[in-house]
């Protein structure tokens, strides 16, 4: 099976967030979808492992945020690569509670939801939330999993649905982010970059890069 053909299926760049006994938390989801308009209902899939995958189940309630082409990067690296069983991702993350949420901001929409329902997978839990508020914050087109992959060369978690693991390359050295995957490809030589650089997907410094091949 090839894989690679799932990446053609339209998907979207969001975030979930939830509430951890008062403590914001949330990750990075590329798999939702509005399923019915009335009652509006939108399903979203969580990876187990995901610490927000527990706060959703204990709460009952999540949100839905939809992430633009304009957005800095940096938060779909501190969303995405890092768990919020270690890390608090909303202290470098502005964000307001709106409809009793957390909402990070840099999202063009929100979505509140109430969990009417769920399946399980053998890896991830899908859902089904009624929608209990929405608004828009900001105008800016939609950023696809295709945008994010060919534009802002991306890469996914392992604990994303559409994880497929890459091949790897033995032509030439390469630069790669220990914590989100990010290969370096500007023109100025790694080595030659300033101390203060960091990885625009993830805010790592240079230090957690590591020279492959």
């Amino acid at each position: 099976m090839n894989r690679t053909a799932f990446f053609n299926l339209s998907y979207g760049v969001y975030l979930c967030t939830a509430w951890d006994e008062g403590r914001p938390v949330g990750c990075v989801a590329n798999s939702a979808m509005q399923v019915t308009s009335d009652p509006a209902t939108i399903a979203v899939s969580l990876n187990r492992v995901n610490h927000t995958h527990k706060c959703v189940a204990d709460t009952g309630y999540f949100a839905v945020c939809v992430l633009g082409e304009k957005v800095d990067p940096k938060l779909i690296g501190t969303f995405g690569f890092r768990t919020s069983r270690e890390t608090d991702k909303f202290e470098e993350t502005p964000y307001s509670v709106r409809d009793r949420m957390p909402i990070p901001d840099g999202c063009i929409c929100y979505f509140v939801c109430k969990v009417v329902d769920r399946m399980e997978t053998s890896s991830h839990t899908v859902f089904l939330g009624e929608v209990q508020a929405a608004e828009v914050l900001r105008s800016d087109r939609p950023m696809t999993y295709a945008y994010y992959h060919k534009v802002l060369k991306g890469k996914t978690s392992v604990n994303a649905p559409t994880f497929v693991e890459e091949k790897k390359t033995e032509s030439g050295a390469r630069y790669v982010c220990k914590v989100c995957g990010y290969e370096y490809d500007g023109e100025i030589p790694f080595e030659d970059l300033p101390e203060d650089w960091v990885c625009p997907l993830c805010g790592m410094p240079k230090s957690e890069f590591e020279k492959i091949g």
